[in-house]
């Protein structure tokens, strides 16, 4: 069955950076896109980013455009998120997902910015 497992979230203040993983099994990874989603406290999910089968293009919500970047390892089954100069309102859960409305997705991993 699909599996995504993310981890490297943490407490970082803002203007830091953080690398996010995600470790998929179950189902042919280079074949499908793959999201980033978050979710602030009292929040609906919210789309962050998309990266295309074979890493050759990429999307990016308005609010972190220029600041996180989208990645993938197809022969390590990884995907990645590099986020940097982090500020408050960047503190969410943050999933990967498989589909595009985040229904696939995996536990999420915890991402707190504060000073």
């Amino acid at each position: 069955q699909v599996q995504l497992v993310e981890s490297g979230g943490g407490l970082v203040q803002p203007g830091g950076s953080l690398r996010l993983s995600c470790a998929a099994s179950g189902f042919t990874f280079s074949s499908y896109s793959m999201y980033w989603f978050r979710q602030a406290p009292g929040k609906g999910l919210e789309w962050v980013s998309t990266i295309g089968a074979n890493g050759g293009w990429t999307n990016y919500a308005d609010s972190v455009k220029g600041r996180f970047t989208i990645s993938r390892d197809n022969a390590k089954k990884t995907l990645y998120l590099q986020m940097n100069t982090l500020k408050p309102e960047d503190t969410a859960l943050y999933y990967c997902a498989r589909d595009n409305i985040g229904r696939l997705r995996g536990q999420g991993t915890q991402v707190t910015v504060s000073s």
